[in-house]
């Protein structure tokens, strides 16, 4: 067996100021992110952000991660944003291109800044993440989840030991964010988890996705859903070298697969969709919390009478 990635220590540390904090987003399920970094240190290989990346003529290759931008300021542009009168309140989702509990996070701490902000305003929010650190800001976030809708999201994709140190050089082990859904939970959040992406070959047997259903259960995710790999220029060019080193015997199957586009056909992984769809049932994957934290009811209207 060849010898596991190593993890990445030569991350240059960039502050910047940014002039705006929110981004409008179409077609991801919701309007706005927040990204208090650019860049990202976990360096998965099948990071659809890396095609970002290459577009901005930026490295998508094994330099991706190598330099992380620090918005210095993300957390005093954002109260700004959220205090103009436009504002309409609308859900901000933190973490939809960089992941906002990366090691930089530790240093830094603009994530943890960024949600004092929106508990101030009691702003809906939304969070995508690998990074277990999010447990250190439990109290916030309970604060947050208290005046506003609060979802949490933990990408979880295999506990395959080999596969996900491979794929996922810089994140910390599966096992570890299954441990911080469970006290995430404990403390009444709302936090499910996203198997995402799936690969073809590689994390998709039966017993693969047993093996994560049933984890997310035990560690009280509040929901389950799944997601198959897809490769746009620039992460397709990475992910297929990643492919060549470790698994080549794959590389012609995803070669054909997604010579001619970035997304398989529905028909293709429809599948593996339905059994976890199965599986998310059998096993009972579903809100379970003792304590539920949620925002106060919104005062009823009053109708005035003529």
């Amino acid at each position: 067996m060849a010898a596991p990635e190593p993890r990445l220590a030569d991350v240059d540390y960039v502050e910047v100021e940014c002039k705006s904090a929110l981004n409008p987003v179409k077609n991801m399920g919701f309007s706005w992110s927040l990204n208090p970094y650019t860049g990202c240190e976990h360096r998965c290989a099948f990071c659809y952000v890396r095609a970002f990346e290459l577009r901005a003529d930026r490295p998508s290759d094994d330099r991706y991660g190598r330099t992380v931008r620090v918005k210095v300021n993300v957390a005093a542009v954002l109260r700004a944003e959220l205090a103009r009168r436009s504002w309409r309140k609308e859900t901000v989702v933190i973490g939809a291109a960089t992941d906002p509990y990366q090691p930089a996070e530790g240093r830094y701490r603009l994530t943890r800044q960024c949600l004092v902000v929106l508990r101030d305003f009691a702003n809906p929010a939304g969070m995508i993440t690998r990074g277990p650190m999010i447990v250190r800001d439990i109290d916030v976030l309970s604060e947050l989840a208290g005046r506003a809708d609060l979802h949490i999201t933990f990408s979880i994709p295999t506990l395959d030991d080999e596969i996900w140190r491979r794929t996922e050089p810089g994140t910390a082990h599966p096992r570890q964010r299954l441990r911080a859904i469970e006290k995430l939970v404990g403390a009444g959040i709302d936090v499910g988890v996203g198997m995402a992406p799936i690969l073809p070959g590689l994390t998709d047997r039966p017993e693969q996705l047993e093996q994560v259903v049933k984890a997310a259960r035990a560690a009280g995710a509040t929901g389950l859903w799944a997601a198959m790999l897809h490769l746009k220029d620039g992460t397709r060019e990475h992910f297929m070298s990643v492919l060549a080193r470790h698994w080549p015997e794959l590389l012609p199957r995803y070669e054909q697969a997604y010579r001619d586009r970035a997304y398989l056909p529905a028909a293709f992984g429809e599948k593996t969709m339905h059994q976890v769809a199965r599986l998310r049932s059998y096993h009972g994957v579903s809100d379970r919390r003792r304590v539920i934290l949620k925002p106060p009811p919104a005062p009823e209207q009053l109708s005035l009478l003529n």
